[in-house]
């Protein structure tokens, strides 16, 4: 028996729905008008808020590692939730989270795109450029690595959870998923007022993590499902 294990294979449809889903948002053209509602000419007034600045930014950064420290060392020492699971899926969650983050900071640091308050459509020197524009050489005048979302991953980077919990809780493992979704897209959202992200950046941001999420959920049950060794006494 293999703990009735779901499927190891990749789920194409929903994943090729969501990515047709985001590149339909891409063509739409969307961000900039978006980008408008908080920022102009003179630039972005609510860069410096101190509830975005200091609670959303900071203190979210600081909150996500946090619990990643914590996911770490709940793999040996459990604490509350995370003894409703093994220590394999406990460990699943850990690396998952941190996979994820390190994922979106390895596709940031290689854009060419910069962020919305860099524009000259924001008072600034940088010429818009969509983050598809990204061959070597090829810049926006502004000083880049600014796609996907970072800030948003410190959230979505938690949706593994989802998978870490469902066999074992289910209401529990779609309350974790609606939580890391739900920060993701504040601390986002917290971004884009300022001006350091355009609404497609934390979209794309939660699409990778939920990949790499994905991807680490089909790695270790791999690592689980071991096939049973023939032996020489079974009946022919």
């Amino acid at each position: 028996m293999h703990d009735n294990l779901p499927s190891s294979r990749l789920p194409i449809a929903p994943l090729a729905a969501g990515l047709a889903a985001l590149l339909a948002y891409d063509a739409s053209g969307l961000d900039l008008p978006l980008a408008r509602l908080f920022g102009g000419a003179g630039g972005f007034a609510l860069r410096n808020h101190w509830l975005l600045t200091n609670v959303l930014h900071e203190g979210g950064r600081i909150a996500a590692w946090a619990l990643v420290l914590a996911l770490c060392v709940g793999v040996w020492w459990p604490r509350g939730m995370l003894r409703r699971i093994p220590p394999g899926r406990r460990l699943q969650l850990a690396v998952g989270s941190l996979a994820a983050v390190l994922v979106v900071s390895a596709l940031k640091s290689i854009s060419t795109t910069s962020c919305p308050q860099e524009l000259a459509l924001f008072g600034r020197t940088a010429q818009y450029m969509s983050h598809w524009h990204w061959p070597p050489g090829l810049t926006d005048g502004g000083t880049g690595h600014c796609f996907p979302a970072g800030h948003a991953s410190a959230g979505f980077a938690f949706v593994n959870g989802w998978f870490a919990f469902r066999q074992h809780d289910r209401r529990l493992a779609r309350a974790w998923l609606a939580a890391a979704l739900g920060a993701g897209l504040v601390l986002g959202l917290g971004q884009q007022a300022r001006g350091a992200h355009f609404m497609s950046h934390t979209l794309w941001s939660a699409y990778v993590c939920w990949c790499v999420a994905l991807v680490t959920d089909l790695v270790f049950q791999r690592l689980r499902v071991r096939p049973l060794p023939a032996t020489a006494t079974e009946p022919a």
